[in-house]
């Protein structure tokens, strides 16, 4: 991310993209710190150029995430169903075989920052790791988990699909593989928890961890901006929130 916004004060052209092979310094949303080991995770940042800040698309994280998951699917053709898009800027994946607890966990995430008309899209993808550090074990997971048989040289394969998923997702329908449904359609048909039960953490900071905060309800969607519908329980109309966390741990 650096590296990008060094590129862009040197007139780096749109799509310019920057990758590495470890990291050390990562981070997330709330500055939550990430390191991976070397050779293990698809890491890069996107630079992308918009000539008037009206016309960068709306909920580019959440069309980013999109992109990883069908990218995802691309390559391992035997997980449909099994990649999903957690609001706001993470790609779940379900591990497989028949191991006690064969629930979703994060293998992608997406940090976005904008600087004017320049705007800088992040992406990890846990790609071969087998193993994770014991906070995270029962949090994290990767492709390699849930499809063993990954082609030589995943790490390259999985970029050059998602940047092809992303120029369909973000450079307008004419590019998409799925002109008759909106980015809202496809999203929505892998939305994790839609249709479930969540706790939901409204705001980003103070206070969203206080009970009287706390929403619980039945998660419905993904409004027109990006935004994370859900029906409170007691209630019958849909909530839309902006920023926010999901409860799942």
């Amino acid at each position: 991310m650096e590296i990008a916004r060094a590129l862009a004060a040197a007139a780096g052209p749109h799509g310019t993209v920057i990758t590495a092979d470890f990291q050390e310094a990562g981070r997330g949303r709330h500055k939550r710190p990430w390191v991976t080991e070397r050779s293990d995770s698809l890491l890069f940042t996107i630079l992308l150029r918009y000539g008037d800040a009206s016309l960068i698309p709306q909920a580019l994280t959440l069309r980013a995430g999109l992109a990883v998951s069908l990218a995802i699917e691309d390559m391992a053709p035997g997980l449909p169903d099994l990649v999903q898009v957690k609001w706001p800027n993470d790609v779940m994946i379900r591990r497989g075989g028949e191991e006690p607890d064969p629930a979703f966990r994060k293998a992608a995430g997406i940090l976005t920052e904008a600087d004017g008309k320049t705007v800088y899209i992040g992406v990890g993808v846990n790609v071969t790791q087998q193993d994770f550090p014991q906070e995270y074990r029962h949090k994290v997971g990767s492709v390699i988990q849930a499809f063993p048989a990954l082609p030589e040289n995943a790490r390259f394969i999985l970029l050059e699909k998602i940047l092809s998923r992303l120029y369909g997702e973000i450079e307008g329908p004419q590019a998409s593989p799925h002109p008759a449904a909106s980015w809202q359609e496809r999203l929505t048909r892998r939305l994790y928890k839609k249709g479930q039960q969540v706790i939901f953490a409204p705001g980003a900071a103070a206070g969203a961890d206080c009970p009287e905060r706390l929403v619980q309800g039945i998660l419905s969607g993904i409004g027109g901006g990006g935004e994370l519908r859900i029906i409170p329980n007691g209630e019958t109309a849909e909530r839309a929130f902006v920023t926010g966390e999901l409860r799942v741990y």
